[in-house]
């Protein structure tokens, strides 16, 4: 990944963070309007989900290139409790906590690839990479 930028993820304030940061290289990746969104609102997702559920943990953004096509790559990691059921948690309104359950649904349909590994008691990692068009 080129210019990989790494946001420590622990508070509300670093999700917004993480968003900024994520949009700024999308930007500096070629991407314009709408995707900017899209990519901001998956990074967002993703670092809710690490405050609310692991409590702390980091995205690491970066401008990627792979066949002649260019792109930028999300990869949130966390130390939690792990997902015990990857399927289910993909599910459109599935939460175990009060949320609507879009979290990884969402973040999953705006962007291009996505990869979750995850170990319960081992933590999380998802992997999330966007292509210019």
């Amino acid at each position: 990944m080129d210019d990989e930028i790494h946001i420590p993820i622990d508070r509300e304030s670093d999700i917004v963070t993480a968003r900024q940061k994520g949009r700024e290289l999308a930007i500096e990746a070629g991407f314009s309007g709408s995707d900017l969104t899209i990519i901001a609102t998956a990074i967002s997702e993703i670092a809710r989900n690490i405050v609310t559920y692991a409590g702390r943990g980091e995205i690491r953004v970066g401008k990627v290139r792979h066949d002649g096509k260019r792109g930028i790559q999300v990869i949130a990691k966390d130390d939690g409790p792990g997902i015990a059921n990857i399927e289910l948690a993909l599910r459109d309104g599935y939460s175990t906590g009060r949320s609507l359950g879009l979290g990884l649904p969402g973040a999953k349909r705006l962007m291009d690839e996505f990869e979750i590994i995850s170990a319960v008691g081992q933590g999380t990692t998802v992997t999330m990479r966007k292509w210019t068009r």
